[in-house]
């Protein structure tokens, strides 16, 4: 039976943080040589728009020795309501592998019930698993291991953070959590973190004593028509230069990009010596290649 990763929590701690360990190895190794996934294929379905999770894993494919294929739904049969089974069952029997970034973590689940190869989650409404290998590395690289510290989550309770909650829970940290009520986790959600996660109202109180800080986009993908209304609620929980102070001293900023700055999180901060975004971003490309790794070899 295929191995899927559709949210982190599928994974257990031990090969979560394997993966992270592995994505770590493989940067420092950088050895063009390493091509275990020669001959292999990986599928990638693109209904949403993608730069990050596109060339990571793109490139990750290349520098493995394998070819990712890029199938954007309007130009496939998907776009004319070919049922997911079906596709699911095509794409299986032609690829190693599907990738599949979308606006449904139903359909993701449905796809992956019909594969025969594993399917990952490039980015749902619900959870964003691939972003957090990346990020988890980027903590122990900048920061040490993050087991016993603290993150705070300021801003949008999203997708992204409902994969922090998780990864809260397999690294044995604390995750604080500052977002307007209306913007909050649901309940089902911040019971993934099994008690790690805690919901505060002010995001000045959220980040004392935290390690890491980080925020996104307060208006996701398809959800611009609540723009106006979402600025007006969120604008509190911006994360600007004060706000970083009340953090260690030694805190970092993280952000899964791409950024809106002025709004969730300032220039200075963004732009400044505690931010590690660049680096947090380019380490998309040696999580996706310690992911694809796990799930083929």
């Amino acid at each position: 039976m295929a191995r899927h990763f559709l949210t982190l929590g599928q994974l257990n701690a031990a090969d979560a943080r394997s993966i992270v360990m592995r994505a770590i190895e493989l940067k420092r190794a950088n050895d063009p040589s390493h091509r275990p996934l020669l001959g292999r294929t990986l599928a990638m379905i693109f209904a949403k728009s993608s730069t990050r999770t596109r060339v990571s894993f793109e490139v990750g494919m290349a520098r493995l020795g394998g070819h990712a294929l890029m199938l954007a739904t309007a130009q496939t049969q998907l776009g004319r309501d070919e049922p997911l089974a079906d596709t699911a069952k095509v794409l299986s029997r032609m690829c190693d592998a599907i990738m599949i970034r979308n606006d449904s973590q139903a359909d993701q689940e449905e796809l992956a019930r019909h594969s025969r190869v594993p399917v990952i989650n490039g980015l749902s409404e619900r959870h964003h698993p691939c972003q957090l290998l990346a990020d988890m590395q980027t903590w122990f690289e900048q920061a040490g291991d993050p087991a016993g510290k603290t993150a705070a989550w300021i801003g949008d309770g999203n997708n992204v953070c409902t994969s922090w909650i998780e990864a809260a829970k397999l690294f044995g940290f604390q995750l604080n959590i500052a977002a307007p009520v209306e913007y909050r986790p649901a309940p089902e959600d911040l019971a993934l973190g099994g008690g790690a996660a805690k919901l505060f109202e002010e995001a000045t109180d959220a980040v004392v004593g935290a390690d890491v800080v980080v925020t996104d986009c307060w208006t996701s993908m398809g959800r611009e028509g609540e723009e106006t209304q979402r600025i007006a609620a969120l604008t509190p929980f911006r994360v600007d230069a004060a706000l970083m102070q009340r953090a260690r001293s030694n805190a970092i900023f993280m952000h899964c990009l791409p950024a809106h700055r002025g709004e969730e999180v300032t220039t200075e901060v963004i732009d400044g010596p505690q931010s590690v975004v660049w680096d947090e971003a380019g380490n998309r490309l040696w999580a996706q290649m310690a992911l694809l790794e796990f799930l083929l070899l």
